[in-house]
């Protein structure tokens, strides 16, 4: 609890500021609640801007320059490694300074004398959602010239992709041509990065050691940050659960139900896992992380094609064990990627396969539409066990956005699935993680689950802001998170959801609850568009058009916005709408709307989490 040091009535603060403190002191350490008090203290004494007696008074002559570790992440895995980066930094005693780039500064980029770089790639080579407006900055004329900067530039992606680590090769040549040198040498890692990234930062923190320590040499003692930074607070991680990727939970299923009509074209799952007996907590915004175990049908199928023997035993890392059941928790079976076929045939001088492989641009045609499975049906050659499985990635967990608050449902998380069931190549296909979730599993299963904390889809801080969320399909599923808990938390601020899909009577995904959140007043206003029951198709952003004067209006009342679903179009479509919007009921020319926008990501009023 925060206990102000502030004499009676000397109090700066609003009852709205007094309540977003006590938000902001649960999150710091004792250290930094006597920082924030004694400069509150100071302030009340008309000290403001002055260090306050709490804390120590000398300032250095020349602040040492720190090791600012940069990172663009969009489903966790560049955070985690930048993560690791900076603790193995501090662990030297090295100054350090983590910053997501949904954060960052650009104007404080001049001022950067290290930096190590962790940035994922998305899509067509494209920076994840949260580095869109540092990616933006550096191609502007606002650019710093960037001489005597030294840099490290680490890229996360996938090769199933064409355009692998697109983004961090991007990064380094602007950096480059900015004026930045890079100090080590630039690494590009697929899904198995745990494998490399540990020995990359070894490195990379080995070499810039030395200038941060003499930097450190350099500098005054007893180092006090100047009022307004809050010590440690660009570092401090919240409390962390013991149950990560690396060690999931081992929960109980508690419920599979479908939730799409019988005669639906989508079939949709609500799931819902126990917490019990772990230490894992999530807020409305995280995703949640899944292990799946591949089908056994399938696999069973493929060890007779290939003429293996399942009990073989065979090495997955440090660990031995055999091959069946390496295949069904191990093993990448679904997802098809280059480096599989590539080595594939290698291992079995396939010389069909191999003509495909040596045209890059054949080889992502044939592999686009075809999981392993299909690959190895086509294509069964003699191969032994190892080998097998030296060819194949290691699976990799699949994350689904939490579609319930822990203020509600206490020791359970939700997620809504939406089942991947297709038929191709004379065979019927499933998802690899929906399949699992939505087919394979029933009530009372276990399955290995962590939390995926995401700060970059929020709730409002102020639960009287109203929020407009667009949420088309499986989409839905956040925003069924966010209600939950303004429900719980008696939030004043008013809601109001988009959502569409194909059917009325068919996928109208939670549509009881929606109602009832109508009838109670917690759901201000729902607009919904199925696209299919009527000869013109009508979609989420075409209703976002025809309310676009009321959205506006909300979004000069402070509004906070919402996009949650398919990345490749609806996105792309209601942001077009947006900008439409903007244009159209805010009197601006395109230039002025899309700075609008760009404003209120700035603001971190426009959030989406797309996929």
């Amino acid at each position: 609890m925060f206990v102000s040091n502030l004499p009676p009535g000397m109090n700066p603060l609003t009852p709205e500021q007094s309540q977003l403190m006590q938000q902001l002191m649960t999150t710091l350490t004792p250290i930094q609640q006597a920082w924030i008090s004694g400069y509150l203290a100071a302030s009340a004494n008309g000290a403001a801007g002055t260090i306050p007696a709490t804390a120590a008074t000398s300032a250095p002559a020349t602040a040492a320059a720190p090791l600012t570790v940069l990172y663009g992440s969009q489903t966790g895995n560049a955070k985690h490694v930048a993560q690791d980066l900076a603790e193995n930094a501090k662990a030297r005693g090295l100054n350090v300074n983590l910053v997501d780039m949904a954060d960052y500064k650009p104007k404080n980029l001049k001022d950067e004398k290290y930096l190590a770089i962790v940035v994922s790639t998305q899509g067509e080579g494209d920076p994840p959602e949260t580095a869109e407006r540092f990616f933006d900055f550096l191609v502007s004329k606002k650019a710093p010239k960037l001489d005597g900067t030294k840099i490290a530039v680490l890229g996360l992606g996938d090769t199933s992709y064409e355009f692998f680590c697109q983004a961090a090769v991007d990064l380094e040549e602007r950096l480059v041509k900015l004026g930045a040198t890079p100090v080590f040498d630039k690494a590009l890692f697929d899904v198995d990065y745990d494998d490399h990234a540990p020995a990359w930062i070894e490195g990379a923190v080995d070499i810039f050691e030395p200038d941060l320590k003499a930097e450190n040499d350099g500098a005054a003692t007893n180092v006090v940050p100047m009022p307004g930074i809050i010590p440690g607070l660009a570092t401090v991680a919240p409390p962390v659960s013991q149950y990560t990727k690396k060690n999931p939970f081992t929960a109980d299923v508690s419920l599979v139900q479908k939730i799409t009509g019988r005669d639906s074209t989508k079939d949709v799952r609500h799931v819902e896992v126990s917490l019990e007996g772990s230490d894992l907590t999530y807020r409305p915004g995280d995703s949640l992380g899944v292990y799946f175990r591949n089908d056994e049908v399938e696999i069973e199928t493929v060890l007779t094609k290939l003429k293996l023997d399942g009990d073989d035993e065979v090495s997955i890392g440090d660990n031995r064990k055999p091959l069946r059941d390496a295949l069904a928790t191990d093993l990448e079976l679904t997802q098809s990627y280059p480096s599989f076929v590539e080595k594939y045939v290698a291992a079995t001088t396939n010389k069909a396969l191999a003509k495909i492989a040596e045209d890059k641009t054949a080889l992502r045609a044939y592999i686009e539409d075809r999981q392993i499975y299909d690959i190895l049906h086509e294509h069964p050659r003699k191969i032994d066990a190892q080998t097998l499985v030296d060819c194949l990635r290691k699976i990799q967990p699949r994350l689904y956005s939490i579609a319930s608050s822990q203020e509600e449902v206490e020791d359970e998380v939700h997620t809504t699935v939406g089942v991947v069931d297709y038929e191709a190549f004379d065979r019927p296909h499933l998802g690899g993680a929906s399949g699992y979730l939505g087919r394979r599993i029933e009530d009372g299963d276990k399955i290995q689950i962590y939390i995926e904390q995401n700060d970059n889809f929020r709730l409002p801080a102020n639960p009287d802001t109203p929020v407009i969320m667009v949420g088309p399909g499986t989409g839905i599923a956040p925003f069924r998170a966010f209600l939950q808990e303004r429900d719980a938390i008696d939030a004043e601020g008013k809601n109001w959801l988009f959502f569409g899909n194909p059917h009325f009577t068919q996928d109208f995904l939670y549509q009881v609850e929606l109602q009832d959140y109508l009838k109670s007043g917690l759901l201000t206003k729902l607009d919904v568009a199925f696209s299919r029951d009527q000869a013109h198709k009508i979609y989420v952003q075409d209703r976002l058009k025809q309310k676009g004067a009321e959205v506006f209006a909300w979004l000069e009342d402070g509004a906070h916005f919402y996009i949650c679903g398919d990345g490749d179009r609806m996105a792309k479509d209601v942001h077009a709408a947006l900008i439409d919007i903007v244009k159209t009921h805010g009197g601006k020319d395109l230039e002025a709307a899309e700075d609008y926008i760009a404003a209120l990501r700035d603001e971190k009023r426009y959030q989406r989490d797309v996929y």
